[in-house]
């Protein structure tokens, strides 16, 4: 247990100005509530002695002193998108964890798909049940940080997808940070045989620590297909934290990258489901990083029906002194046959200081799989970078076009083949920072 917060104070420290009280009308979500802060209050923060936050310390989070969140004036000219010049916006803006309607543009919605405030969606906007949605999909072991979640949740994205619509234009949701500590909530309803892609982005407002504790649920039918993208580009003095649950039903798809290279400390944690015959899941990212950066990218795969598949790629940068994490476990259950599950972590390290800790896992309790991990680290190859210098290309362009090259048969993997330019630009973004010397 932490020295610094005490478990029982948990909820007092990061919980100002957080959820309101729950409706009378909604008996559900108050028990909902109790039954997690009694949870969070009980364990307090993670720490390095629970086996999957091994490698990542909260300590800094500890010592975060909030000041008074100062956002100012806020243009639709500083929200980032990944869309494509010239095509409309789809936009839901979150600011400090509540919807801010004012920079939000999202109403030419087709028939059959509902997108908002969650806290809307709860005080009955939009006419749709949340009570059998909310807090139903089952996490993995030490989920302090969903607990906390779920205790203090305010707002967040709620997205409704009917059955059979197909929504191909993506729509963005973006959280902005500044000053405090926030825990915005997620919920994405698939129904059978829909479509969607969504794009989170995760943003500072100017200097300043904050704490954005993000939890997400998501629910995909019989066939259908979500692509979730992420980029994390959190102010340097932040701490990101995100907690993803997913359930697949047959046939269903879910499609996850994220691209993270903010905040001084963040974890992406995404739990799946597979729960039956011809679900799979595609978990896939990129990490850049330096200075003193924390980056924990922690998943856990359950192939809990047969013919499931499931497919993970996340590659890391790092440099100076920073640190990346890769924690990927697959469970393969006992009727869970014919499951095919691959992982692969593969990073460089830029510096002799950078640290990475890698711990691919299989778990697998049937007989009739195919499955497989794999993790490297190392530096640039020399060769590789001989032959670029030898035909005239300066070192530090060099360097930078083998990163890049590493980098992007990932993000070219991608199924929404639009967003991949805003992707390498993020990517060259990155690396024109790290020449000059700026903070990430």
């Amino acid at each position: 247990m932490s020295e610094a917060v005490a478990a029982s104070d948990i909820l007092e420290t990061y919980g100002a100005g957080a959820a309101p009280p729950a409706s009378p009308a909604l008996p559900w979500l108050e028990s909902l509530r109790a039954g997690a802060r009694a949870r969070a209050a009980a364990a307090g923060l993670p720490t390095p002695r629970q086996e999957t936050w091994k490698y990542t310390n909260l300590r800094p989070l500890e010592k975060l002193a909030f000041g008074t969140p100062s956002p100012g004036q806020i243009g639709a000219e500083r929200l980032p998108s990944l869309l494509p010049q010239g095509q409309s916006a789809r936009r839901l803006v979150f600011v400090n964890g509540r919807f801010n309607a004012g920079l939000s543009a999202c109403a030419d919605l087709p028939e059959g798909v509902r997108a908002g405030s969650l806290a809307e969606a709860l005080d009955g906007g939009g006419g749709f049940d949340l009570a059998g949605h909310l807090g139903r999909i089952a996490g993995g072991e030490d989920q302090a940080m969903m607990d906390l979640n779920t205790a203090l949740m305010s707002d967040g994205f709620f997205l409704h997808v009917e059955a059979g619509v197909q929504l191909d234009q993506p729509i963005e949701a973006i959280y902005l940070g500044a000053g405090q500590a926030f825990h915005p909530r997620g919920l994405i309803i698939m129904e059978e045989n829909s479509r969607a892609i969504v794009v989170e982005h995760h943003d500072g407002l100017g200097g300043g620590a904050y704490f954005a504790n993000h939890g997400c649920e998501i629910s995909i039918g019989a066939q259908a297909q979500l692509r979730h993208y992420k980029v994390q580009a959190e102010a340097d003095d932040a701490i990101h934290l995100a907690n993803v649950r997913v359930k697949v039903e047959a046939g269903g798809i879910y499609d996850s990258f994220v691209l993270a290279r903010g905040a001084r400390l963040s974890r992406n944690e995404v739990s799946v489901r597979l729960e039956a015959p011809g679900a799979e899941c595609h978990l896939n990212g990129i990490y850049m990083l330096r200075g003193d950066q924390h980056c924990d990218n922690t998943t856990t795969v359950e192939h809990l029906a047969p013919e499931t598949s499931s497919r993970e790629v996340f590659k890391g940068v790092l440099d100076d002194r920073s640190r990346g994490v890769f924690q990927g476990k697959i469970v393969v259950h006992k009727d869970a046959q014919k499951s095919d599950g691959h992982q692969l972590s593969k990073v460089l390290l830029l510096s002799d200081r950078a640290e990475m800790d890698a711990k691919p896992e299989l778990e697998i309790y049937a007989d009739d799989v195919k499955c497989s991990h794999g993790a490297t680290a190392g530096d640039l190859d020399p060769d590789a970078l001989f032959y670029l210098r030898a035909r005239g290309i300066p070192e530090a362009s060099a360097r930078h076009m083998l990163i890049e090259a590493f980098l992007a048969d990932t993000i070219n993997n991608l199924a929404a083949e639009g967003l991949c330019p805003a992707l390498m630009a993020s990517v060259g973004h990155w690396l024109s920072d790290a020449a000059t010397g700026e903070a990430p």
